[in-house]
């Protein structure tokens, strides 16, 4: 497996290659070629963003059948699809704004699967292909809007209300990896990826049956159990095993 980062730096936005001595600069990205080079130390001093600019963040509801059962919901027959705008999306360590319309905003611990080529109406081998890699991501949601309104564009829709990253995991075999969500420090959601309804080859080839996936778009794959709010102050970590841990603090809107 390898993992990046994508940092700020005086010259725009870099990749660089998390190794165990520290993290190299890359000349290039993970979606073409890559050139190593100078070591530039420990991942905590650099400015991390988003380790991915999509063109849609493509979201699945109800796809853990423990979280079907919590909320009451029926397993569905087939992905339940929705989309976060651009705007939702935010990095490591940047803070996830309450609006002041909402009264419960939840945080939703989940994979995110980033597609590395442009694919459209794949069979299942053209959409494992597709995939690039995965990260940690954060679906936060206001739920008391997403009841009220019937439908989740607002709910799931406000600015950085999708936290991703830290580190973009390529070549690696997914596997039944565990996934947890904590809450100042206790553990809220923990489940494992073989409670998936639909697994993330399937979903990548459910999407791509519908509209045409670019390079660096995302697909978020579903929360399990454990669902709940947060308050201005807390600090919430998604942690996926072998992938890093997405850390965001929760601070009232200006």
């Amino acid at each position: 497996m390898k993992q990046f980062v994508r940092f700020a730096s005086d010259n725009g936005a870099r990749y660089g290659q998390v190794t165990p001595e520290g993290i190299y600069s890359m000349e290039g990205s993970p979606f073409g070629e890559m050139k190593p080079g100078q070591l530039l130390g420990e991942v905590e001093t650099l400015d991390l963003l988003p380790p991915v600019v999509p063109s849609k963040i493509v979201c699945i509801g109800i796809n853990y059948r423990d979280h079907a059962e919590e909320t009451g919901a029926k397993v569905p027959d087939e992905p339940v699809m929705f989309l976060k705008p651009l705007t939702t999306l935010i990095g490591p360590a940047d803070p996830i704004r309450l609006p002041p319309q909402s009264t419960r905003v939840d945080y939703e611990g989940e994979l995110a699967v980033v597609i590395g080529r442009e694919v459209f109406c794949p069979d299942a081998v053209d959409a494992r292909r597709s995939i690039l890699g995965y990260t940690c991501a954060n679906d936060v949601t206001a739920r008391d809007l997403q009841r009220k309104d019937g439908q989740w564009t607002r709910g799931k829709g406000f600015n950085t209300f999708c936290p991703v990253g830290p580190y973009l995991n390529v070549d690696v075999d997914l596997g039944p990896r565990n996934i947890e969500t904590r809450l100042n420090g206790d553990v809220r959601q923990r489940s494992n990826f073989g409670e998936l309804v639909f697994d993330v080859e399937y979903l990548v080839h459910f999407v791509a049956q519908v509209m045409t996936l670019y390079p660096g778009d995302i697909i978020l794959t579903g929360t399990p159990s454990g669902i709940g709010p947060m308050s201005a102050g807390d600090q919430v970590e998604v942690e996926i095993e072998g992938f890093g841990v997405l850390k965001n603090f929760a601070q009232a809107a200006e």
